[in-house]
């Protein structure tokens, strides 16, 4: 018997995603439009919609598409969003590694040049 796309993987939900933001520096949670959401230094990097299976991640134009056209069953967009730098994420689609790496984007997208600054030299 063949093994089912994704058998095995952790469901990844608003708990992952708070876990993995939340090691980011300076990511604090709050409420925006009455959902959980998240926010470097009061921009917003994600929040979760409303259906509960649904984050709004910060992203720009061009990265956003390249996702969409890679699995755009994980990454999609809706007319109300045309025109934002997010990129939108079905939680039950992706798993960990990815949401980690777009959440790190999107922290670069919204983090101060002086948490970047310190974080890269952290790095090297």
């Amino acid at each position: 018997m063949a093994a089912r796309r994704g058998a095995g993987r952790k469901t990844v939900d608003f708990d992952t995603v708070r876990s993995l933001a939340l090691a980011l520096p300076a990511v604090e949670e709050y409420v925006c439009y009455g959902t959980p959401a998240l926010r470097v230094k009061k921009k917003l990097l994600a929040r979760l919609r409303e259906d509960g299976a649904t984050l709004v991640v910060k992203c720009e134009d061009s990265r956003r598409e390249l996702l969409m056209q890679l699995d755009p069953r994980a990454y999609f967009m809706e007319e109300h969003y045309r025109g934002h730098p997010v990129v939108l994420v079905s939680l039950p689609r992706i798993d960990a590694a990815a949401l980690q790496r777009l959440l790190e984007h999107g922290w670069e997208q919204v983090a101060p040049k002086t948490l970047l600054a310190a974080r890269n030299s952290k790095r090297t």
